[in-house]
């Protein structure tokens, strides 16, 4: 990420931008004929990047236990419900705040619109980053890593629902909505109760002859299907790709599948997903000391950094503790739901090119987010220091 945006035109492009243009060209191809079509370097770039993404997130669902999620099904739901009632109202109140002061919203967006947005966005957790911290340090099966996957899960599924309602609002069409909300369903439910007993052809298969190409390869176009579908229901792709690793049996085909696409995805193809991340953060949107003084004030008020933090890593830690976890084990928990990451990312830029929120709103929310995403990874390692967990990492 630090290495995108270094490359991108916050650092390199002010350095070199004729060149850093060439190197990671934006701009559109103009035809012979006048037509615009995207500059093929990075639409390859974007392509590598959500493949890398997707499998990732497949290989995440399948370290996702799902039988200690069903033996915890109470404290996950309180849980989530904690990520994401307190997160919405507080967003949704502070939206009203931004809608009547300042430029932060187009014209066309209404204000209930506007609170359903900024909500859904304070309700975002940085899934990929939070499942990578708990993969790395290997706590990805145990109790409260499991509690954290499940609820955060759910907190970014109800994201997206409630942005797909925002943008069927402001397209003036009830099918988007429709769409998100009923597909996403109707893959979860078909995933559990007929894809789940149709993939165990792939475990009678591996006990007779392991994994081969042809299997693999089998694996991959499910994968790339379920991606493709969720993605097409404007729930986005790693949905798709979580919840199919989650309901693939475990045992010999999920190990086999793991090592032989474990290290070309952390190695290569996820790097690249936030190197490209990097390359579209421009942090020369706030280039004027008015927009600073905001935004240092916003960050220093109860506003949308203190609402994300106290509506979400708080909110999150006392369910966590509700649940029964020690508030060493709930601070963690908090600590990592609060986190944006490149979800947030997500859902500010969708909200940018659909006309939702103005840039200066955007580099705010940016700004937010980055925060609470650099705050996880030390929390946590300063919360599990000594603990079990921090041996089990090592």
């Amino acid at each position: 990420m630090i290495a995108g945006v270094m490359l991108g035109p916050s650092l390199f492009g002010l350095i070199a931008p004729d060149f850093q243009q060439w190197l990671f060209p934006k701009l559109p191809i103009i035809t012979a004929v006048g037509l615009k079509i995207p500059n093929p370097s990075m639409s390859i770039l974007y392509a590598i990047s959500q493949i890398g993404l997707v499998i990732y997130m497949f290989l995440i669902g399948l370290e996702f236990n799902t039988k200690l999620l069903k033996d915890h099904i109470k404290s996950a739901s309180l849980l989530s419900a904690a990520g994401i009632i307190t997160p919405f109202i507080l967003g949704a109140i502070a939206s009203f705040w931004f809608y009547h002061n300042g430029d932060f919203f187009q014209p066309k967006v209404t204000a209930w619109s506007a609170a359903l947005y900024l909500g859904a966005s304070m309700t975002i957790t940085a899934f990929p980053m939070l499942a990578r911290i708990l993969y790395e340090r290997g706590l990805a099966q145990t109790r409260f890593g499991t509690l954290a996957l499940g609820a955060a899960s759910v907190d970014d599924g109800v994201a997206w629902c409630l942005l797909a309602i925002v943008l069927a609002s402001v397209k003036n069409s009830l099918s988007i909505a429709i769409l998100a909300i009923g597909g996403g369903i109707c893959y979860v439910l078909f995933a559990i109760f007929l894809g789940q007993p149709l993939l165990k052809a792939f475990t009678r298969m591996t006990k007779r002859e392991g994994v081969n190409r042809q299997t693999l390869t089998l694996m991959l176009i499910i994968l790339m299907f379920c991606a493709w579908f969720t993605d097409v229901t404007g729930i986005y792709a790693i949905f798709g790709a979580f919840v199919l690793g989650a309901v693939t049996p475990r045992g010999e085909f999920a190990q086999q599948i793991r090592q032989y696409t474990e290290f070309l995805t952390t190695s290569f193809l996820l790097p690249i997903f936030f190197v490209f991340s990097g390359l579209n953060t421009q942090i020369g949107l706030v280039n004027t000391p008015t927009l600073w003084g905001v935004t240092l004030l916003i960050i220093a008020m109860p506003t949308a950094v203190n609402y994300a933090i106290l509506g979400k890593g708080v909110a999150c830690m006392l369910a966590a503790k509700l649940a029964g976890e020690n508030w060493r084990e709930s601070a963690t928990i908090g600590a990592l739901m609060n986190a944006r990451g490149l979800m947030e990312l997500i859902i500010l830029n969708i909200g940018l090119e659909q006309g939702i929120i103005t840039p200066t709103l955007f580099t705010i929310m940016v700004i937010m987010a980055v925060i609470t995403t650099l705050m996880a990874s030390p929390l946590i390692a300063f919360l599990l220091h000594g603990t079990i967990y921090e041996k089990s990492s090592t």
